[in-house]
This record gives C-alpha cells, structure tokens and sequence, in this order.
C-alpha cells in the first residue's frame, strides 16, 4: 500500500515539470521572415525591410500551390534607431508576430557596412532576435538593401532563396564568391590573426519594375540579382571589394575551391586553354624565420581540360606538361595578386595571423598588437602549385589539330 502512494506521489509531482503548450503559437498567427534588409538614413535612423512569405502564393501551399496572380512574398519597412527596435516597429505595419527562425538571409548596404560596420548590427541579431547563427549575410554593392529584398524572381518563387543559391553555385562552380553566415562572420571578426570576407550583390536593371509582378510576365525580367564581389571587413567595417582573378587567388589560399575554370594563354591565344578544377588541396605551413613571420603555402589541383581553341597535340605527354606548368603560374599570379592586395589594405583575409597563433603562441603575443598594420604588409610568402591534368576529354586532339594536320 505504501509502494502505491509513493508511486502516486511522484507521478503527481512529475506534473509540475510539464510545461504543456503556455507558449505555442498558431501558425496564422506568424509572419516567416526570408529575408532582412538593414540601410541607414543620414540622420542615423535604422531602416529595415522585411520580405515575408505568402505561403499560399508559394508552390505546394494550400488550395493547390501559387496561384500566380499574386506575389509569392510581401515587403514590410519600418524605421528605429537600433536593429531591434525596427523589428518590434514593425507590429505597426504587420498584422503578425515576426518570425526569425526561418531567416536565411540577412542583406545590409555599402553604406551601412562602410560607415557603421556590422559588430552592433550582428551583436543585436545574436541577442534578441530568433535569428539562426546559418543565415547568410551580403551586402548590396553599390544600392539599397531595401531594393534587393523588394525585387521579383521568377524561377525561385522567394527571392532570398534565389540569392543563396546563386551564391553557393558561384562558389562551388567558380570559385569566385564565399557564402558567410553570421557565426563564420563572427569567428573571422573575434580572431586576433583573421578578418572577414562577405560576398556583393548588384541589382541590375529597373528596380521598380521588377518590384512589381510585371517582372514575372517577361522572360528576361526588367532587373535580376547578381553576384557581384567579395568585400572585405576590417574591426568589424567594410573596406574595400576584390573581384576577379583575386577571388578565386583568395579562395585558393582559403582551400575553398570545389570546382573552378582556370584559362591560360598559349601562343599568343588569349583564354586559349580552358581547364577545370575537380579537385583541390591547400596546405599553409607558418613558420619563424631569422625572428621573422613567414608563410608557406602549398597547392595541389587537378582537373581536366575541357576548352581548346588552338592545334594542339593533347596526346603528347611533353605537351601535357607543358599545358600544367603553364597552369601552375597562372594559378600561382592569381594567389599572388589576391596576398598584395591584402597587403595594401593591411586586412589579413586568410587567417595568416591566425596560424601563427597555433603554431607559434609565445612569437604571436608579440605580434598580434601589430599584426595587422606592420608584420602582415611586410610577411614573407612563398607560393607553390603543382596542377595536374587527369583527364583530356572525350576525344584526344582538338579539332583545330585535326585540321591542321588535314592541310599538311
């Protein structure tokens, strides 16, 4: 009998531990959040754009999906001097609870980047908001974040999405842009020996039309979202942007190349040879030299050949390589472009600093104060590629050579 009333007992005091639903919200009672958009006025006010879903204006949603007359997403802009005071404004123009858990995308201006930088704005998305720590952040090059949010997309039914995707794609097929997300933004800014990288977008075209659903009735679209950059942050504030052959030196250094087109010339053919990365590995050894930093960076690509516009005898070993000897220097100029240009901005972008630091914690105390502005300009850096061509393709000669042979 006592066993029994012991029993009740604690299943009656389990119940205090059940906190039921006291804190659930109904669905139609939410507004998902996709994308937020932050800009700055002169006077110093927050403007924050936010692109909420339509849920019944997105494929597969209720009723048998869009029903496309109708936008697949609604923009909403408030105003507030700091990022969470715009969000808690926004009840004034939304007849829902905003909800962050669902953001994957966080755009702030040039502006904005430049002038305030992104420490106060981040360090309030960690904070107060539901904002997950993978939202991924770019800054508008050159216009309004509001405008970027506010733009159609007529193959991914919400723009954030489009965005992302194209950002990943660039990275992994061109090696040209690096997706970040808050918590990578956020280590590279805390790190003694490392800055951030953010990528650009450019809005190109008629703006206004494209916030309209005369962007979805064309084939072309009146303005689209383009990668457009990479900006790099120092103490926290944009700058200076890189782009080109810099990136994807800079994504050399960073190991962060997947799959990345590499054109050299060959006599006196500009882009003649076009190679393709499949697959690559970048090892950067730190090391003191004469009580000096140094830094000593290795790397190992193969890929196949996939462009020829020249005659020439792919199936000739000598002149497999010479094809990656040449490969080797032009993949060696572009890392080489992407560390001076880092130099001249004093921003060590590829956690030279950082290695350092591991590898050397007693040397680095003694460099970090200066690290940035003095020992990183003036850093020893010494390049080496091997390239490697695994594959010629479906045919051995181009038909260039086979031509060429034809007329002798």
């Amino acid at each position: 009998m006592i066993r029994k009333w012991i029993i009740l007992f604690f299943m009656t005091a389990s119940l205090t531990f059940l906190s039921g639903c006291w804190s659930s919200i109904e669905l139609k009672e939410l507004a998902i959040v996709s994308a937020y958009a932050l800009d700055k006025k002169e006077d110093g006010t927050y403007v924050g754009t936010f692109q909420l879903i339509n849920p019944m204006n997105v494929p597969g949603a209720l009723q048998g999906g869009a029903s496309g007359q109708n936008p697949s997403i609604a923009t909403y802009t408030t105003t507030g001097s700091n990022p969470l005071e715009v969000a808690d404004r926004a009840s004034k123009v939304v007849s829902r609870d905003l909800y962050f858990a669902h953001t994957s995308l966080l755009v702030v201006s040039e502006e904005l980047a430049r002038e305030e930088g992104l420490s106060s704005v981040l360090d309030a998305m960690e904070r107060g908001l539901e904002f997950r720590t993978t939202t991924k952040v770019v800054i508008t090059r050159g216009g309004k974040a509001s405008d970027f949010v506010q733009v159609l997309t007529a193959i991914d039914q919400v723009p954030a999405e489009k965005a992302i995707k194209s950002l990943e794609f660039t990275e992994k097929l061109y090696g040209e842009n690096i997706a970040t997300n808050l918590q990578k933004f956020i280590n590279a800014a805390v790190s003694p020996g490392q800055e951030p990288l953010v990528s650009g977008f450019t809005v190109r075209g008629d703006i206004e039309k494209a916030k309209t659903m005369e962007q979805l009735q064309s084939s072309d679209g009146s303005a689209t979202l383009e990668v457009n950059g990479m900006g790099v942050f120092k103490e926290g504030k944009l700058v200076n942007w890189i782009d080109g052959e810099k990136n994807e030196g800079t994504l050399w250094i960073l190991d962060q190349i997947r799959q990345a087109p590499v054109n050299i010339d060959w006599e006196d053919h500009k882009d003649a040879i076009s190679y393709k990365v499949i697959r690559q590995k970048t090892n950067v050894s730190p090391q003191i030299k004469d009580n000096k930093p140094a830094i000593s960076i290795h790397i190992r690509a193969e890929g196949d050949l996939r462009t020829i516009e020249v005659p020439v005898d792919v199936a000739d070993p000598h002149v497999l390589l010479q094809i990656e000897k040449v490969l080797e220097q032009k993949i060696k100029q572009e890392v080489e472009a992407a560390i001076q240009e880092a130099k001249e901005t004093k921003t060590d972008i590829f956690g030279f600093g950082e290695k350092l630091h591991q590898s050397e914690p007693k040397k680095w105390k003694e460099l970090e104060p200066k690290w940035q502005d003095v020992y990183f300009p003036a850093l020893d850096v010494d390049v080496t590629v091997e390239a490697f061509i695994r594959r010629t393709g479906m045919r051995n000669s181009p038909y260039l050579f086979d031509l060429e042979m034809k007329g002798e």
